[in-house]
């Protein structure tokens, strides 16, 4: 079990899997005001920066779960670099089903739902490990203009059903019962260091293996995917985490 190396090659160099910059996770950790000794379950964590500078920054323990080898490794890395080792840990298994052995003050998905089936799987999931009261944190895109087919094809989509737009998955949030509490969302600047560092990995990447197997995608990815992002999915698409609490 574990990532396909496209994925792997595409963002290796990335800390965070999601089109959020530094500064706009720190926020995140700020407004859902976080204290010392509190427990943080992280599915699909990827490289475990928000677990790590959390912990770092807030005094927070917590667990990462993710199917990438490579990634975890990067975070194991990364929580002993910023000392905080010895309270989060990485635990290398498929995140869809993963509920942690006790409950959470904050259970979080951000930007995988695919591991619940959609958003409403993934609220059920991570509430099954949370405490009563706890802060469930989901990061999901949305259409910041509504798609013609090209521009949703253009997006790496198939259809526009795939996401709504900005107040509908606000509002769908209120009829599975949660409230939304807070939210930090992408803007232009940290969509492009998300997508823009991709392409120098992958030009970097092919630089020094021109003869992989995975050259010839790597190359139709380069020719195509800086195009794409700028004509479309920096103009159409959205993604932000949202605070739900249950009401």
């Amino acid at each position: 079990m574990d990532l396909p190396r496209i994925f792997v090659i595409r963002e290796r160099d990335h800390r965070i899997h999601n089109p959020f910059t530094e500064q706009k996770l720190a926020l995140l950790g700020d407004v859902i005001r976080l204290r010392p000794g509190q427990t943080v379950l992280d599915l699909a964590c990827g490289s475990g920066e928000m677990l790590c500078t959390w912990s770092r920054d807030h005094g927070i323990s917590g667990t990462g779960v993710d199917i990438s080898t490579y990634f975890l490794g990067t975070a194991r890395a990364r929580a002993a670099e910023l000392g905080v080792a010895d309270r989060v840990a990485f635990v290398h298994d498929d995140a869809a089903g993963f509920v942690a052995p006790a409950p959470v003050d904050v259970a979080a998905c951000i930007g995988a739902t695919w591991i619940g089936d959609g958003v409403p799987g993934t609220l059920a999931l991570l509430e099954q490990s949370l405490v009563p009261g706890g802060l469930l944190l989901v990061g999901e895109p949305y259409w910041r203009i509504d798609p013609d087919q090209a521009a949703v094809e253009g997006c790496g989509f198939t259809s526009r059903d795939e996401f709504d737009d900005l107040p509908g998955l606000v509002e769908s949030f209120g009829r599975l019962g949660w409230d939304v509490v807070e939210m930090v969302l992408a803007d232009g600047d940290s969509w492009d260091r998300y997508a823009a560092a991709q392409w120098f990995s992958l030009r970097a990447w092919l630089d020094a293996n021109p003869d992989d197997e995975l050259a010839g995608e790597v190359r139709a990815e380069l020719d195509t995917a800086p195009a794409l992002y700028v004509r479309y999915r920096r103009r159409y698409l959205g993604w932000g985490v949202f605070v739900l609490k249950r009401r």
